[in-house]
């Protein structure tokens, strides 16, 4: 597997190459913003490593500029840990958010699982849940034949409630299905309000939501219902 790592910090970097190599992956290592976009124009990889914070830029650039050519799973690396930056990279497009200093099993299980999220979306057709029509092969949404504009987050969101279908899903149950183990970042107001967002978007009657709908207690369910 072909991993774009992009990383000012030399002892950060060695350390971190020698690590995912010693597991098989193929590493292509730059310090710069501008090295980077260089190389995602000329070549593709199949996972972005992005240090945030960077001499010429950051790595929320990279990841704008990466989404736009290819959908690729992108895991920020940096050393802030606030959540406006969290839900920053997210809405972006990044799959996940590690903050520094980290252990590489740590790193190397957040590759795995986002890999993972990615395959299961490969691996899916096409979903209809009323008038909503979710192609996890382009990432797109539909409503009454209308492209729904989401954000990567939403999407996310989405697709947690689609895969788990007629279940009841905990608040943290959904937040370790949109950010792994990085879920404790984001708190309850935070999930409420995509929750919102996303039965804007989806539902005839935000205030009486009938593909998301909640469950008194315990969390909210995604109706199992496959006609419009």
């Amino acid at each position: 597997m072909k991993i774009l790592f992009v990383e000012d910090d030399d002892a950060i970097a060695l350390g971190l190459i020698y690590s995912l190599e010693k597991e098989g992956y193929q590493i292509t290592h730059y310090k710069t913003q501008k090295e980077a976009i260089n190389a995602l124009s000329e070549q593709s990889f199949d996972l972005l490593l992005l240090d945030v914070g960077l001499p010429d830029g950051n790595g929320y650039e990279i990841c704008r500029y990466a989404k736009s050519k290819q959908e690729v799973p992108v895991i920020f690396l940096t050393a802030m840990d606030d959540e406006v930056n969290i839900v920053m990279g997210l809405d972006i497009g990044g799959d996940d958010y590690i903050t520094k200093p980290f252990r590489i099993k740590e790193l190397q299980s957040r590759i795995r699982s986002v890999m993972r999220r990615y395959q299961k979306q490969e691996d899916d057709g096409i979903a209809k849940i009323r008038d909503i029509i979710i192609n996890t092969k382009t990432g797109k949404v539909y409503k009454n034949n209308t492209e729904i504009l989401l954000t990567a987050l939403e999407y996310r969101l989405l697709l947690v409630f689609l895969n788990h279908q007629g279940q009841i899903l905990s608040r943290s149950q959904i937040l370790e299905g949109i950010w792994d183990v990085a879920g404790n970042y984001v708190n309850d107001n935070t999930l409420s309000v995509y929750i919102k967002r996303l039965r804007e978007k989806l539902e005839d009657d935000p205030g009486d939501p009938l593909i998301i709908v909640t469950v008194r207690g315990l969390g909210y369910r995604m109706e199992k219902n496959n006609v419009a």
